[in-house]
């Protein structure tokens, strides 16, 4: 299972229509309104690496996400 975040910045008034967008999306566990430095926040759970990848390039690519960080949970072994 791999987990992470991810963090977006969105054009003005957008930030609901991005939250929606993200809650509809199969690997995205939540997402949320936040104030502060970024706009969303939203929880992304894949059963690999490889698939967490993707769903960070679809949500980098939606309309109106003019940036992204993305934050890997590091699970000690």
């Amino acid at each position: 299972m791999h987990k992470g975040f991810i963090l977006l910045n969105c054009d003005l008034g957008a930030e609901e229509y991005i939250v929606d967008e993200l809650n509809q999306m199969q690997d995205v566990k939540n997402a949320y309104l936040t104030f502060g430095a970024y706009d969303v926040i939203a929880e992304i759970e894949t059963e690999e690496q490889d698939g967490f990848e993707k769903a960070i390039a679809v949500i980098r690519k939606l309309s109106r996400v003019v940036s992204t960080m993305t934050l890997n949970v590091i699970r000690p072994e």
